[in-house]
């Protein structure tokens, strides 16, 4: 475990904090469509180990369990972020053998939504708890993520106590996914309650609609909107319509959809990412993000130049001799970084509480993986080369970055799973990344080889 007094933030911790009242913070399966080569398959089988490895870490706290989101030196101890847990159960389901583990984390995200400690409403929180641990004043946290009482195990250590409209989306489109390929009733009933939280709570009659953020800690509404969730939501409504065959998830998904086509912007070939008042739309910063996971979810020609917009714009390679670098030497990666603020981080600012200084040419892995993945699904002259050599940057970075990390206390699997990022980097939205071994990055990199959609089934 990192001896840093305060662990680094992550994009998920936004709403228990209060920092997502600051700011507005950028945060299914397909069938796979064709077989990796040799290498890229090896790569594949070594990142579905990683998935597992932080599936199973705490043995001992029952077989009820959700995936460890981070290794354990990024200090967040068994945190279980439940977007990172809804994009495993995708990348589980778009891989040969990995339906039982997909069906398991499911259950378990079904047993949070059933066993809050404070809301029978549908909802689930940001993270939780997935084995035990000493906090960093030192309080014992002897559960895991059921706790003694038989309440899930909510985050509230780090303040991961809110909902997001983003991350209740991604865990019904998993739930959604898995009733589709199990025709487990339990799964839509759970994904359908997700979809009505979203409507009562999110659902605005302000000037530029859609659905706002969600609720921080305290339960108190969240004046944002954005693009990305609003992204998130064309993909949900979507499923549900498909697998109820009930007309209103048509038309919320369609609310959803135009408010995401508010926040395009013509002359630059992009999307904005979103609304802090629901009147006028935020210019700044840019985020990968709404570039492309709008291609994902909307397969639209007339807004498909956003990933040139990010494949351009917010292009990074990391080399050892950048100033704040931590690529070791002779080593380089290419990708893309998560904002537009990204490429104007304060590389010369003090270190504070402990956190490295960002590099702006810090590779983004899990960015630079839905980026692959959404131009695999565009299909333009030149696509797939340029998808072919993000994911082999991918590659590289498994095979090399994040040595000697761990889950749970227990060493991993040789050169299994992505790092969230090449080198300490700064997203312009109040938190960063950090090369630490990442639920998150390593499912979307198996997403992207798979060539599985998440936000079109």
């Amino acid at each position: 475990m990192t001896g840093s007094p305060r662990p680094p933030l992550s994009r998920r911790t936004l709403i228990g904090t209060g920092l997502g009242a600051a700011i507005l913070a950028a945060t299914g399966t397909g069938t796979a469509q064709a077989t990796p080569g040799p290498s890229a398959a090896s790569a594949a089988r070594r990142a579905q180990a990683f998935l597992a490895a932080a599936m199973d870490a705490y043995p001992d706290h029952g077989a009820i369990r959700l995936t460890q989101s981070y290794t354990d030196q990024a200090g967040l101890f068994s945190t279980a972020f439940t977007y990172d847990n809804a994009l495993a159960i995708l990348a589980h389901l778009a891989c040969p053998a990995g339906e039982s583990r997909a069906v398991a984390l499911g259950d378990a995200l079904l047993y949070a939504q059933a066993h809050d400690p404070a809301h029978d409403d549908g909802r689930l929180r940001q993270a939780y708890n997935v084995g035990p641990y000493t906090f960093y004043d030192g309080s014992p946290q002897p559960d895991g993520f059921v706790r003694a009482d038989g309440t899930a195990n909510v985050g509230t250590q780090f303040g991961f106590t809110g909902t997001a409209v983003g991350d209740m989306a991604w865990a019904g489109i998993a739930l959604a996914a898995l009733a589709g390929r199990t025709g487990g009733r339990r799964f839509l009933t759970g994904a359908v309650r997700i979809g009505e939280w979203i409507e009562r709570v999110g659902r605005t009659d302000e000037p530029l609609g859609g659905y706002k953020f969600g609720v921080d800690g305290a339960d108190k509404k969240l004046p944002f909107t954005s693009t990305e969730h609003n992204t998130d939501l064309v993909g949900l409504f979507g499923r549900l319509a498909r697998l109820t065959g009930d007309k209103v998830w048509r038309e919320r998904r369609a609310r959803a959809r135009a408010f995401v086509e508010r926040m395009w912007e013509p002359s630059g070939g992009f999307f904005y990412t979103g609304t802090n008042d629901g009147v006028t739309v935020n210019r700044s910063p840019i985020p990968e993000d709404t570039q492309t996971w709008t291609q994902l979810a909307l397969a639209s020609r007339a807004h498909a130049r956003s990933l040139d917009w990010a494949a351009a714009d917010l292009a990074v390679r990391d080399t050892a001799d950048r100033p704040n670098s931590t690529v070791p030497s002779g080593q380089s990666y290419e990708g893309v970084t998560f904002s537009s603020a990204s490429l104007l981080a304060n590389e010369g600012a003090p270190i504070a509480d402990g956190q490295p200084r960002p590099d702006r040419n810090g590779v983004w892995f899990e960015g630079t993986a839905h980026l692959a993945l959404a131009l695999r699904h565009r299909g333009h002259p030149g696509d797939e080369k340029r998808a072919r050599r993000l994911l082999g940057s991918i590659e590289r970075a498994q095979d090399l970055l994040g040595n000697a990390q761990t889950v749970g206390g227990t060493a991993l699997p040789a050169r299994s799973g992505v790092v969230s990022a090449s080198s300490p980097l700064d997203t312009g939205f109040g938190f960063g990344y950090y090369p630490y071994r990442h639920t998150g990055a390593t499912a979307w990199y198996l997403l992207a080889t798979t060539r599985a959609n998440p936000l079109r089934g």
